[in-house]
């Protein structure tokens, strides 16, 4: 599981839910960079530490030991939420897990080293694992 050794602020305030912003695209981490295939997201959502962890268990499976793979993305969100059954007020809740907001046009996963048709598939598996429609791109 990702979350940070360490943080300025243990919870963050609430971002606003305007649908217009949140599909509104991507302007970093737009391009592979660094493999030769990459997993891109083309709708918003939130991605949490297991989702990610999901993802590359499929993707290293794939590669073996002839590929590489870039996790270029990390959940850095912390979100917060109160016990069951507990009333309205008394402050904000503790936080829970660790998130990363994606917008679309993000490069979220990149392999090198694979064939392309293998590539494809991993990628296309591991975007099944993700709560948001992903598309396979290449550099």
């Amino acid at each position: 599981m990702l979350f940070p050794k360490k943080v300025k602020h243990r919870k963050w305030q609430t971002n606003r839910k305007s649908p217009k912003r949140l599909a509104r695209p991507d302007t970093r981490g737009v391009d592979v960079s660094f493999g030769s295939f990459g997993l891109k997201a083309t709708t918003p959502s939130r991605m949490t530490s297991n989702q990610i962890e999901a993802a590359r268990k499929v993707l290293t499976r794939s590669t073996g030991k002839g590929g590489k793979l870039w996790i270029r993305i990390f959940p850095d969100r912390p979100i917060t939420q109160k016990p069951a059954e507990v009333g309205m007020g008394s402050g904000k809740g503790d936080p829970k897990h660790f998130v990363f907001e994606v917008r679309p046009g993000r490069v979220l996963f990149e392999l090198d080293g694979v064939p392309e048709a293998a590539a494809k598939k991993a990628l296309r598996e591991a975007g099944s694992k993700l709560p948001m429609k992903t598309t396979v791109v290449a550099r």
